[in-house]
C-alpha cells in the first residue's frame, strides 16, 4: 500500500488540513504494520517518527523500575501515536506496544520538524493537533492517578 492524499484526508488527526499541507505530509509517510506484542516505542528512545493508527490496538504504557508497566491509554483506529518527535529533547516519554495486529501510517518526525521550520503554517497546524493529543494523554494519566489513589488502603 502506498500512502495517498486521500489516505491522509480520512484521518481524524488531519481532518480539515489544507491540501498543500497534506501534500507535504504524504512525502514523509509510509505504511507500517505491527504484530500483537510488538514494541513500537521505547521510553527514552529517540523520538523520530509518529503514527496514525488505521487498524488494531496499541497500549501506551509507563514503566517504573522493578514493576509491571502501567497502562496509560489504549489507542485504536483514528488515533495518533508518538507526540515526542515535536518536542525537545526528542525522546519517547512512554512505551507503546501493539496488542493486536496493527496497521498504521508512519511519518518521519525528523524531516517534518525541518519542514515545520521552513513552513510555519504547517508547523502551527501540526503543533495545534499534537498539543490536543498531549492534553488528552495528560488527562488520561491524571484519571489513572486518581483511580489509583482511590484504591490505596490507608496505613494503620
Amino acid at each position: 500500500m502506498s500512502v495517498s492524499i486521500s489516505n491522509l484526508e480520512s484521518q481524524p488527526f488531519l481532518k480539515g488540513m489544507s491540501t498543500r499541507h497534506l501534500e507535504l505530509l504524504v512525502e514523509d509517510s509510509l505504511p507500517a504494520e505491527f504484530h500483537a506484542g510488538d514494541h513500537i516505542l521505547h521510553e527514552g528512545g529517540a523520538a523520530n517518527r509518529f503514527y496514525l493508527i488505521l487498524e488494531g490496538r496499541v497500549e501506551v504504557e509507563s514503566s517504573a523500575q522493578d514493576s509491571e508497566p502501567v497502562s496509560i491509554q489504549t489507542l485504536g483506529p483514528g488515533d495518533m501515536l508518538g507526540c515526542s518527535w515535536l518536542f525537545p529533547p526528542y525522546s519517547w516519554r512512554f512505551d507503546a506496544r501493539a496488542t493486536t495486529h496493527t496497521k498504521a501510517l508512519c511519518f518521519y518526525g525528523t524531516r517534518l520538524r525541518k519542514l515545520c521550520e521552513e513552513n510555519h503554517d504547517l508547523g502551527y497546524e501540526l503543533m495545534k493537533r499534537v498539543s490536543e493529543v498531549v492534553v488528552k494523554r495528560l488527562q488520561s494519566v491524571r484519571l489513572k492517578l486518581v483511580d489509583h489513589n482511590k484504591n490505596l488502603q490507608p496505613l494503620e
